[in-house]
């Protein structure tokens, strides 16, 4: 390895970079804009959910009962329904997201032995949003039976009898469930894999249509050389972007950081350079920037859907579960998450950070390999 020769490859792409200043500040400041979008839009728990409500018992349980589901933040009154037609055909258009539905009889059946039922109506469309309301729906209706049992039992002269099981929930990490917290580290690897990758992957692809890579085969370098070269000014890149990803969650939403700075910083590094190696291997086997664009959409798209961000890795079948571990993505927001949120260190995210060496080495090696195949005479 000559230092000087690749040396003068750095300068030459640090040259590239800082010549195109308006991709260079997309490339900065681009975190900025999209943890704000994102930690601010994304909350998996949904609230406010647009009501119709169509009360036939007109009594002060049911009153009591409506109160109940406004009380919960859940669910947002929009329309007293004067029937049961009305309330569906608001549910139909969309103006409402759930109907309520009191029978005439539901003060006489839950002053009896007999169970007093309302129907809830959900559009399940969004599956989100109907999870929610269900959820919300049957604790109240749950918490509710409770406080009608335990009223019986004191007007017969009897002793509330305690629950047979009592649940101490305690969740760790993330205990009021803050969902910028969770979408914050996710954010960040789905940013570095999207400009990262996209841009590398027209490196070697842009030097051939410029004619400029002709004259950099005919010098003394190494293949090598040349795509570590084109790697390493990105890297700094990387990490402004992850600089500005963690300044802008710690201060705009509060997120904590117990791990170490030190091991966090130091593994992303394998994490910037194993979407650098994945770019420049598309940039091989491209025949212009257009296909190396596409070929990126075509990587991107699986990795950022199996990768556990955008839906739960343990609701995915086994087969998909083992493809989503094939993309760098996956492991980094695994271990930025342990570190960030739970302060785990070395022990705990060793695997992923093996795994990341090694997706580095055999993206790194196919690529030279291509390269000398298809550039190198």
């Amino acid at each position: 390895m000559h230092f000087g020769r690749l040396r003068a490859l750095i300068v030459k792409e640090f040259i590239q970079v800082l010549r195109d200043r308006i991709t260079l500040a997309i490339l900065i400041f681009m975190p900025v804009a999209q943890l704000l979008i994102f930690g601010f839009a994304i909350n998996t728990d949904v609230k406010h959910l647009a009501t119709a409500i169509f009360d036939q018992s007109r009594t002060q349980e049911s009153r009591e009962m409506i109160n109940s589901f406004t009380a919960s933040n859940y669910f947002d009154i929009k329309l007293y329904a004067k029937s049961i037609p009305e309330v569906n055909k608001a549910v139909e258009s969309g103006s409402v997201k759930v109907g309520i539905i009191f029978p005439p009889d539901y003060a006489k059946k839950l002053h009896s032995e007999r169970p007093a039922q309302i129907q809830v109506i959900v559009d399940a469309t969004d599956n989100m949003s109907s999870s929610s309301a269900l959820s919300a729906a049957q604790t109240l209706g749950i918490l509710k039976s409770q406080e009608v049992l335990a009223d019986k039992f004191r007007r017969m002269g009897f002793d509330v009898p305690k629950q047979a099981i009592d649940m101490r929930i305690r969740p760790w990490y993330n205990p009021d469930f803050t969902t910028s917290w969770y979408i914050v580290p996710g954010i960040m690897g789905l940013l570095l894999s999207l400009t990262l990758i996209s841009m590398m992957s027209m490196a070697i692809v842009r030097e051939s249509e410029q004619g400029t890579l002709e004259q950099l085969l005919v010098t003394p370098m190494c293949s090598w050389e040349l795509l570590l070269s084109k790697i390493l000014p990105y890297v700094i890149v990387g990490y402004i972007q992850v600089i500005v990803s963690i300044v802008v969650g710690i201060v705009v939403f509060g997120m904590p950081f117990l791990g170490s700075f030190t091991l966090f910083f130091f593994l992303t590094l394998f994490y910037v350079i194993a979407n650098l190696a994945l770019g420049i291997m598309i940039s091989t086997f491209a025949q212009n920037q257009m296909q190396a664009l596409q070929l990126s959409v075509f990587v991107l798209l699986p990795s950022v859907l199996l990768s556990g961000f955008v839906f739960p890795i343990e609701a995915m079948p086994s087969g998909f579960r083992y493809l989503g571990e094939c993309f760098p993505i996956t492991c980094y927001i695994r271990l930025s998450r342990t570190i960030i949120l739970k302060g785990g260190g070395t022990e705990y995210v060793w695997k992923d950070a093996a795994a990341l060496c090694v997706y580095i080495a055999v993206m790194f090696t196919t690529s030279i390999t291509m390269f000398k195949k298809r550039y190198v005479p």
